[in-house]
Parts: C-alpha cells; sequence; structure tokens
C-alpha cells in the first residue's frame, strides 16, 4: 500500500470544474501524459457534479472496468436528467473512472495493464491507473459518504440478473446501516464478502463512507430491462438517503432484496485446463458439494476425453464465465449462500 505517498505528493491529475460550486456541472479530470504523439497532452476522464443544498454527497462510479457497460450508460443518464433544484447535497459522477480502459472497451488499461478495481488506494507518482485511483480515493472519496460502484460480469461473465455487493460489516450498527442501503438501492440480490483492501470499496471504506457495489448482467452486453431496473433502484436509494426529490424518485424500490454470502474460494470453480468449456448447470440453479459443475473438452486431441470440474461447495449459481475458449485459471462458475441473520 502506498498511502504516505499521497500525502507527501501531491496527484497530477487536475480537476476542470469546481467541485464545491452549486448546479450542474460537466468537464474532465485532466491526467498529465507525455508520449510520442502529444508531448505535452492529458488524458480527459470524465466528471461531472450535481450540488444543491446541503446534504450527503454520493460519488456514483463506472467505467472502473472498461468492458462493463451498463453503468457507464446510466451514469451518462443521471448526468443528463437530473436537475440540480431537485437535490439536497451532492451527486460527483464518474460515468469513465478508468477512461482508457473504458475507451478500448477493455477491462483493463491499455497504457499499463492497470485494473483500477485492483489499484486501491493508489500512488499519485505511479503509473495511470494508480494515479486515477489515488484521486479518487484521496480527493473524492475523502468529500464523499456514499460510494456506487457500478460493475456488470464484463466481456468475461455473466451475472444472474442484476445484484449488489458490499463488504461484510463490522458490527450490528455498520449492519443496520448497510441493510437499509441495500434495501433502499433494492436490486433482487446482495452478497456480502470479506474485504479486499486494493478495492474501491475498501477505498471508502478507508474515507469513512458506505460502499455498494452492483454487478448488472454482463457478458460484453446490454440488457435493456436491467438497465432500468437499475436506474429505478439507483435513483430510489437517492431518493431514500433525501439527496434526491422530486418526480424522478419511484415510490418504491425494484425488488424484495434476498441477502447472501459469497464464502471464499470454496465458491469458486476454476478451469485447471486450456480448452473449451461446457457448462453443466445453470444461473440461479442450486448445487450441492461435488456436482459436475463444466466439462472442458479438447478438440486438439480427439481421442483425449474430456475433464469434468465440480463444485467445492453448496450454493446457487449466481455468475458464469461467457466465453467457451478457456484457460488454466480462468473462473467458470461463482456461488453465494443464503445469509441466516
Amino acid at each position: 500500500m502506498n498511502q504516505p505517498a499521497s500525502s507527501t505528493h501531491p496527484n497530477p491529475i487536475r480537476c476542470e470544474i469546481d467541485l464545491d460550486a452549486p448546479g450542474k456541472h460537466a468537464g474532465y479530470l485532466r491526467l498529465p501524459h507525455s508520449v510520442h504523439r502529444s508531448a505535452y497532452g492529458w488524458l480527459p476522464i470524465p466528471i461531472a457534479s450535481i450540488r444543491n443544498r446541503a446534504g450527503p454527497v454520493v460519488l456514483v462510479m463506472a467505467g472502473n472496468h472498461g468492458d462493463e457497460y451498463e453503468g457507464q450508460i446510466l451514469v451518462s443518464q443521471l448526468i443528463r436528467e437530473i436537475d440540480p433544484a431537485t437535490v439536497s447535497g451532492q451527486l460527483i459522477l464518474l460515468p469513465m473512472a478508468n477512461a482508457p480502459a473504458a475507451e478500448a472497451g477493455l477491462r483493463t488499461s491499455p497504457l499499463d495493464g492497470g485494473n483500477l478495481n485492483r489499484e486501491f488506494p493508489g500512488n499519485p507518482r505511479g503509473t495511470p491507473t494508480q494515479v486515477i485511483a489515488d484521486f479518487i480515493e484521496h480527493r473524492l472519496l475523502a468529500r464523499a459518504d456514499y460510494l456506487l460502484d457500478l460493475h456488470s460480469g464484463g466481456s468475461s461473465l455473466l451475472y444472474r440478473g442484476n445484484n449488489m455487493l458490499a463488504i461484510e460489516p463490522r458490527d450490528d450498527e455498520e449492519r443496520r446501516r448497510l441493510q437499509y442501503a441495500l434495501r433502499a438501492f433494492g436490486l433482487p440480490s446482495a452478497f456480502v464478502h470479506a474485504e479486499n483492501p486494493v478495492h474501491a470499496a475498501s477505498a471508502a471504506r478507508r474515507q469513512r463512507a458506505l460502499s455498494i457495489t452492483a454487478e448488472l448482467g454482463g457478458a460484453g452486453t446490454v440488457d435493456a430491462t436491467l438497465l432500468r431496473e437499475a436506474r429505478h433502484g439507483l435513483l430510489h436509494f437517492l431518493g431514500a438517503i433525501e439527496l434526491l426529490h422530486g418526480p424522478l424518485v419511484p415510490d418504491a424500490p425494484p425488488a424484495d432484496t434476498r441477502f447472501l454470502r459469497v464464502a471464499g474460494a470454496r465458491h469458486y470453480v476454476y478451469a485447471y485446463d486450456n480448452g473449451l468449456f461446457e457448462p453443466l448447470v445453470e444461473l440461479g440453479e442450486r448445487v450441492i458439494e461435488g456436482q459436475p459443475a463444466a466439462r472442458i473438452h479438447f478438440p486438439d486431441t480427439p481421442l483425449k476425453e474430456p475433464v469434468t470440474c465440480v463444485f467445492q461447495s453448496a450454493g446457487e449459481v449466481v455468475c458464469k464465465r461467457v466465453p467457451a475458449l478457456v484457460r488454466r485459471g480462468d473462473c467458470l462458475f461463482h456461488l453465494a449462500e443464503e445469509v441466516t441473520r
């Protein structure tokens, strides 16, 4: 972790808009980037602020991974649709947080290979992705009460419908606040999981902001029904915390949220061979320990029998790999289990 660097060295990103100004403002975070084709150039990272009166501050972020498109569309819609007169507090909106990755349609940045959601707390003197992470944590999350980080399965995974993720609460009071926030967002499923210090959710926790991560479908596409449901939930959440008022706020959340837990390594199935992936179960199925999950086929060796992968735990199938071509180490399935309290 490079936390001390941020206090010693200023972040080079310059924000074109005044985050303290009332009203709606949009522009770019300018990340200096000197390359052969542009000696004095900068990378544009879109940002908007909608601020009015006193109230909570919410950072809504998409494009943390560049091949996850649902959130990028949703954040862009919010920037256009929300009237500052209906706001009590501030919305800070990042539709393409890792802009180089989003422009390329890649999970990671083509500039440095950086996975933004594995780079927190960042480094103001590091690679472009590390500099972005440092700015988000120490300049944006430092002023926020909430983080809504909008993800999806991207080009390699597909989630069952719309889901929310959150770090396991540390005490009963945090559990109460988190469950209220998740129910207010109101997507069909919410998973709690162990903390990972390099995730944006942990960056939010370090800055004393409550974080919800959304996983909205995936497979490198955009499902219109899922997008409408996610917009409904996000607007209802903003109304529930009394930041947003008026006709955009729905009367109720989109669903009654089910709470589940992701219990570490036993809830994942990985390929141990290179080949073609044949799934043997579907999203939403309940499986048991030892049940066959998939077969890996070897068409380059016609007489070779396929290898069967099995589930290491019981649970519900909430995510599966999309491309059939796999290599050793690729995730094939992801499970979750019901939360008992």
